[in-house]
């Protein structure tokens, strides 16, 4: 089996989020893992659009690889077309995260 990680962000703490989003990033621009999977959760989305910074490299993120927001907090906090607008699919999480940690995947919290 392969090295399988999903980068979880959940911190609404901007340089916390950084630091995940960053990593996911190059780690899928110089191919130290086989797969990164990326999942905004929680207060992270209302940063990413709040945050220029995070925006920017989410959006570069999205680029090439589509990272996941959680629907249930996006709608509550009437983000969802903000998140799309960044390139995010929006969706619920919860049974995505379950199915990838029974796949294997890594999880990296940040």
């Amino acid at each position: 089996m392969g090295a399988k990680v999903v980068v979880i962000i959940a911190t609404g703490e901007e340089q916390k989020a950084l630091t995940g989003v960053m990593y996911a990033s190059k780690n899928l621009s110089e191919g130290w893992l086989d797969d990164v999977k990326v999942v905004f959760l929680g207060p992270s989305e209302r940063l990413l659009v709040t945050s220029e910074e995070i925006a920017k490299v989410a959006k570069e993120l999205s680029a090439a690889h589509k990272p996941l927001a959680c629907k249930f907090v996006a709608d509550n906090e009437g983000i969802t077309d903000k998140l799309e607008a960044l390139g995010l699919k929006v969706d619920y999480v919860g049974t995505i995260i379950a199915d990838l940690l029974k796949d294997g995947y890594l999880p990296m919290v940040f």
